[in-house]
């Protein structure tokens, strides 16, 4: 819109986006209570290993798959009120997955759930693109954003820790009824409507094969982390590729087609999107052991363990707010690079753990989640701000998308590696008298390893867990440092070339 950054947002604005980090605040709870809840879950209703699977990662699946698709709904039938009917959506769900009286309709629950998530982030953002035209004002307002975002990581453990102490495992996922309530009642007033009055009907076959492609390579890359690589995830990768390579051949041909290919071609918004992908690779990647290690390696409760993950989560909350300062005084492109770097500094500092470095942790964690705060605001910012006005719910849908699909291949990709590494070490390790049914346990994780060992009075086995665990976090945080430090060259040198 020309000359719409000098447009001053009023007081209605200021108050909407306060009603739109409500659905951003349970979007984030929700990704990290349900495996808090999982102990007292697979107590309750009896789930098999497959269906505890489905249910952590079902939600999460089906989001990212649907993220672009709803986006670009959002611009043609009207942003307010695809994320109004979203969340109306979310909150039947959650309801109805609170009282789930069998593992499979807990997975329905979840997966209606994981749709209606889809509406929500990018109509979020794309309503934020169109009621904050200045430059300052919207990334001061994707900072409140992303800090809601990681205050909501922050606030899922603790009060869902409170709810499954005082209550049965379904009231955490009644935590966003009232949320979605005060949105619901005061969205129609408080939110303006925008949509894309030139945009032509959705292109079905672009919507199933976009959504069909996403879905086949998150659940390859999920498969190769839960099981490690074999044929069948590489098939569903390739065969996901080979549908995202139809998808694309069929926007280029398609007069107004789902996504504009021409997004790409502006170097802020490629480069922010490459940002969002390292980031997320990084941080969900490597925090996949982060608990792991508090809880068996330092042998702390899950209480206390919540507690000490709370400054990593402060850090982001802090550098999410810093964002729109530093921006009055450095590119968005110079502080991306300084959040990536920042990120690989703390990645890095985990090859340095014993079996007894908390406060090292502490200082590890702070970092990398300061650093993935401080890119994640800022690339979303650019990626969003890039894109035509009548377009930020489609820009929206990509940025999500990136982020969703590092945060799976980083959980795939480290995972595989940590996993081969700790297997490696801790096969050459094993105690003697342990048999072999027992070894392959403990071989699987090391909060296994710990249940075995406590089993048999081991100590000698939960020892080399221990220390096989913290060997294989070097090297995989040492590797994900690497990768960091290479993008934030290429990042570094794409920013030297567009100024």
């Amino acid at each position: 819109m020309t000359g719409a950054s000098n447009i001053k947002a009023t007081r209605r604005e200021w108050i909407g986006l306060l009603i739109l980090v409500l659905p951003t605040l349970l979007v984030s709870m929700d990704m990290t209570v349900t495996y808090l809840a999982l102990p007292v879950l697979s107590a309750a209703l009896k789930p098999t290993s497959a269906d505890l699977l489905w249910i952590t990662d079902i939600f999460g699946f089906l989001e990212a798959g649907l993220l672009v698709v709803m986006g670009a709904l959002g611009d043609r039938i009207g942003l307010r009120k695809l994320l109004i009917s979203g969340a109306f959506a979310f909150t039947v769900a959650s309801v109805f997955a609170a009282f789930s009286p069998t593992p499979f309709w807990l997975i329905i629950a979840r997966a209606v759930m994981g749709i209606a998530g889809a509406t929500l982030l990018p109509t979020v953002l794309s309503l934020i693109r169109n009621m904050f035209h200045d430059d300052a004002e919207r990334t001061f307002a994707m900072g409140l954003y992303t800090t809601c975002f990681s205050a909501g990581t922050v606030l899922g453990p603790v009060i869902g820790g409170f709810l499954l102490s005082h209550f049965w495992w379904g009231s955490i996922f009644l935590m966003p009824v009232p949320i979605i309530f005060i949105l619901l009642i005061t969205a129609p007033a408080l939110l303006p409507e925008f949509k894309d009055h030139e945009a032509k009907a959705l292109d079905f076959s672009s919507a199933i094969l976009l959504i069909a492609a996403t879905l086949s390579v998150i659940f390859g890359v999920k498969q190769i982390a839960q099981n490690g690589f074999s044929w069948l995830p590489l098939v569903f990768i390739a065969a996901g590729s080979g549908l995202a390579a139809l998808f694309l051949r069929r926007q280029k041909l398609l007069t107004h087609p789902l996504i504009d290919l021409n997004l790409f071609r502006i170097s802020g918004f490629s480069v922010a999107l490459a940002a969002l992908f390292i980031g997320l690779f990084s941080w969900s990647g490597i925090f996949l052991f982060v608990g792991q290690y508090l809880q068996s390696v330092l042998g702390l409760n899950s209480f206390n363990a919540g507690l000490w993950m709370l400054p990593g989560a402060m850090g982001s909350i802090l550098f999410c707010m810093l964002a729109p300062v530093a921006v009055r005084r450095f590119s968005r492109g110079k502080m991306i690079v300084a959040g990536l770097t920042t990120l690989a500094i703390g990645t890095g500092l985990l090859s340095l753990l014993t079996t007894s470095s908390l406060p090292l942790l502490v200082i590890a964690t702070f970092l990398m989640s300061a650093g993935c705060g401080l890119t994640v605001t800022l690339g979303i910012d650019m990626v969003v701000s890039s894109a035509p006005p009548n377009k930020a719910g489609a820009a929206a849908g990509i940025s999500e998308t990136s982020t969703a699909f590092g945060g799976s291949f980083g959980v795939a990709i480290l995972g595989s590696i940590y996993t081969a590494l700790y297997r490696g070490k801790l096969a050459t390790n094993l105690p003697a008298g342990v048999n072999s049914g027992d070894a392959d346990t403990a071989l699987s994780t090391i909060g296994s390893a710990a249940s075995v060992a406590n089993k048999l009075q081991n100590a000698g086995l939960l020892n080399q867990a221990r220390e096989a665990f913290v060997h294989s976090l070097h090297i995989t945080a040492a590797i994900c440092a690497l990768i960091i430090a290479v993008i934030v060259v290429m990042v570094a040198v794409k920013n030297k070339k567009a100024a």
